[in-house]
Formats: structure tokens, sequence, C-alpha cells
């Protein structure tokens, strides 16, 4: 159901909020000159990773309990609206390209839709009806996880998502940047990122979109460096499909291996391109189907499957 809070109590609502808070020593802030505002700003963002880091247990907690559900084949879906939303499908549509993820493995769904991602599409965020429709849309079941962002924590379609999403038996996180939010109750995992008021009253595009964007870079990076989709701090999962990525391939592999171009090509060529494979060849000296179906044993992971190798 939409929400019909009248605005008194909407604007009541908001003015409890941390992020909308009033900051009278920057009222003049626009007669400052450029430089000036570009160091108040500067000076804003630098406290974000501080805020961030005040919550990195709980951080680290989410991210085992997305590992271990993924490792059994479920998905990730981020759920918000406006900035929260969009910083979710940035998110998700950068994973295929950098672990070579299914594209339906990580998910970033917004209020309103595609059309959102660049319009704001009216009273979409008050809605949790319209979260529960985008979940059942995508099916959402046990072994996934839905992570509802809000910077203010009050968000009905991000509440809606996680509340629909945790009756459903998936997991849950709510990520939000003011402290005891709705939003990170509503979750079984809630990380409140408090960042403080904005440079701009109530834009939460600045602190707390860079907050967000941080902690998302942590649950999907590190939950793909959880399901072995790295050797050490490089991308190995990823295919050789273009020349970009050739080059990129045979340098991963050379700097993994320690090889010279001439071995890299031929490791390649007997991989079909897969660059964990080619690793697996040179340094276990193994042949690509022996290669593929190590890896396949020890459920992708490179290290594991040179262990097994190694062993034989």
């Amino acid at each position: 159901m939409t929400s019909t809070s009248n605005p008194r109590d909407l604007q009541a609502q908001l003015e409890a909020l941390t992020t909308e808070a009033f900051r009278p020593e920057l009222a003049d802030i626009d007669r400052l000159p450029t430089l000036d505002i570009a160091r108040l700003m500067n000076g804003e963002d630098a406290t974000v990773p501080t805020a961030v880091a005040e919550r990195l247990p709980e951080i680290a907690a989410a991210i085992d309990a997305v590992a271990e559900r993924m490792a059994r084949g479920g998905r990730l879906v981020y759920a918000g609206a406006g900035t929260a939303g969009r910083l979710g499908v940035l998110d998700a549509s950068e994973c295929p390209p950098t672990f070579n993820t299914d594209p339906s493995q990580v998910v970033g769904v917004i209020a309103g839709g595609p059309e959102a991602m660049v319009t704001s599409v009216e009273g979409a965020e008050d809605s949790a009806d319209l979260a529960r429709a985008d979940l059942d849309g995508l099916g959402v079941g046990p072994v996934d996880t839905v992570v509802g962002v809000s910077a203010s924590g009050r968000t009905p379609y991000a509440i809606g998502a996680v509340e629909h999403a945790r009756a459903r038996g998936a997991l849950t996180i709510g990520l939000a940047c003011n402290a005891d939010s709705a939003l990170a109750a509503a979750a079984e995992h809630g990380i409140e990122i408090v960042v403080g008021p904005e440079l701009l009253t109530g834009s939460t595009r600045l602190k707390a979109g860079t907050a967000q964007k941080l902690v998302l870079n942590m649950l999907s990076t590190i939950t793909m460096i959880r399901l072995g989709k790295t050797y050490g701090n490089l991308m190995v999962d990823v295919r050789a499909s273009n020349d970009k990525l050739r080059a990129r391939s045979r340098r991963i592999v050379a700097l993994a291996t320690g090889a010279q171009d001439d071995e890299i090509e031929r490791a390649l060529a007997a991989t079909d391109g897969e660059v964990k494979n080619a690793i697996l060849t040179i340094l276990a000296e193994v042949d690509g189907p022996t290669a593929g179906r190590l890896l396949e044993e020890a459920g992708g992971h490179l290290r594991a499957a040179l262990a097994a190798a190694t062993m034989k």
C-alpha cells in the first residue's frame, strides 16, 4: 500500500533525521569562493571512511552470510529508491564484467523501474507493495539475499522489500545512514553508517551516497573474493572475449604465474580463454580438461584446485 502520511507528519519525521539536519554555519556557503566551497566539501567527504570503519564488524558478518547463500546458488538483490536504488543498480551491473558473474546473480531493483534510473518516478519510493511485486517478479526465495538501501532508513520501498524478502526466507540486510532506523530494524543484518548532516541540507546523494557506495563495494567485492572469484588480488574469473579482455587476461596469467608470453598463449588457447584454467595448467602442469575438472571439484576456487593438484 502506498504511504498516506500527511505532510506535517512526514516533515516531523524528516526533521528528526540526522541526514536531514540543517547546518546554520553553512547558511552563507553560496557566497564563498569556489575553492573554499570545494575545500569544505572535500573535508566533509573525508569523514565518510571513518564512519564506515565503525561498522566493519557488522559489514563483515553480513558478507559472510551473503557468501554462504550465494555458494548455494543464491542471488544478491539490491532494492532502493532514488540515489540509493541507482547505486544498487550500478553495483549489480558492474559484477558481470568484473567477476564474470551471470547477470541474474547480482541484481538491482529500483522503485519505479528502469525509468527511475534517469528521472523521478512519482510516489514509487512510498510503495511497499511495489517492492513486493518487484521481488516476486524475481522469485526471491530462501537462498537469496535482499539488501534494502535507504539513506533515511525510513523509505517504504526499501523497508517493504526487506520485510517481504524476510517473509520469503531470504537473508536480509538493511543499509541506512541514520541511527535506530526502521530499515535496519527490519533486517537480520542492520548496517547504519551515520555520516551526519549534509553540506546541502537533505542532499543525501553526497556523504550518505558515498557511504552507501563504499559499503556496496565491500558487499559485492568481498563476497566474490569469498566465492573464489579472485586469486590474491587478481581478477581471475574473467574470460577473454574481446581484444581488451584478451590483453588483460594475458597480464593476469603473467602476474599469477611468471610465465613467458608463448606459454601464456598456449595455456589460454588450451582453456578457451578461461584465465583461472590457464593459470592452473601452468602452475599445476596439467592439461586444459584436467584444469577444468579440478576447478569444478574445488567449487571454482583456484587455490583449492592447486592444492588438490599438488597432492596427486
